[in-house]
């Protein structure tokens, strides 16, 4: 059996890391195996949920000083000891800033109308890629996460993050590192199926009166490009749910109505995020492998190919 060593996944903002990788990465840090996250922006321009912190909205600096806090908390919730933001080791001051986006309808997120001067996006991609290499090269990992191609749903950090993690793999390949590449995913048939049990009486119960605000996804709706019809690689998220809801309610700012359900096949959990439009949580986190094995991944309990 091969052994498993590090982890890297690759985020545009804090809270990705958690609604997009979590159970992964909760799962291989109780496994006993080195966990780093590295996130590109520290998320100043994102929309601020509730009236308590609606104050930071707008105001990139303070924004980006709270969701640094709320990284911490969530990243200690799921066991995950070693994070790095992209920019660090640049010059003084330097900053990859968040791109911000504009909601497309349908779930799909698309460029903003102004950007800032050092938006990520705008960062060339082999410059913000030999950042990321410097870390891989440190860390020497087995396996590497982010998005797929479309960054999930379209957001333009997303899509960037994704192409700067494919060309600094390229990049270490030159000193013979060659980690397996995972990119977050869902079964297509998965999600609809939980946006179905989304409006049960169950969901209901358990968000009380913060249910009447929130907009059920159409199950017949367009899917995010997340949706593939088959993965390569589960996680069970069950045994680390409690660490990943609750590093879901440490991004306080970004997500709100989180609750564990139980007793719905194919739902084990709610959230919502700015848009206040409920998105379930699954039983399994799905993974493609765009390169490498699967079987480097052999000993981590709960993380499985699948046939």
């Amino acid at each position: 059996m091969a052994p498993v060593g590090g982890l890297v996944a690759v985020h545009a903002h804090p809270d990705d890391e958690t609604l997009s990788t979590g159970a992964l990465l909760a799962t291989w840090a109780r496994a006993g195996r080195p966990v780093t996250v590295v996130t590109c922006t520290r998320g100043e321009r994102g929309e601020v949920i509730g009236e308590a912190l609606a104050h930071l909205e707008g105001d990139g600096p303070a924004l980006a000083a709270h969701r640094e806090s709320e990284l911490a908390a969530a990243l200690s919730s799921l066991g995950v000891a070693d994070h790095a933001f992209l920019d660090s080791g640049g010059p003084a001051g330097e900053r990859f800033e968040d791109s911000g986006m504009a909601w497309l309808g349908t779930g799909r997120a698309g460029t903003a109308v102004d950007l800032p001067d050092r938006a990520f996006v705008g960062v060339p991609v082999d410059e913000a890629a030999a950042r990321l290499a410097d870390v891989l090269r440190a860390r020497q990992p087995d396996v590497v996460v982010t998005y797929e191609p479309d960054g999930g749903y379209g957001h333009p950090d997303h899509v960037h993050a994704h192409r700067v993690t494919m060309r600094a793999v390229e990049l270490v390949a030159a000193d013979d590192l060659h980690p397996t590449v995972l990119w977050a995913a869902q079964r297509g048939a998965h999600l609809r199926a939980a946006y179905r049990a989304l409006a049960g009486g169950s969901v209901t119960l358990a968000l009380g009166d913060e249910r009447g605000d929130l907009t059920l996804p159409d199950p017949d709706g367009p899917l995010p490009s997340v949706a593939v019809d088959t993965l390569d690689l589960a996680v069970d998220v069950l045994p680390v749910r409690a660490a990943v809801l609750d590093a879901m309610r440490a991004h306080a700012t970004q997500v709100r109505g989180v609750r564990a359900l139980d007793g719905t096949p194919g739902l084990i959990g709610c959230y919502a995020l700015s848009n206040d439009v409920l998105a379930p949580v699954l039983p399994v986190e799905g993974y493609r492998v765009a390169a490498g094995r699967v079987d480097v991944l052999a000993g981590v309990p709960g993380v499985r190919p699948v046939a």
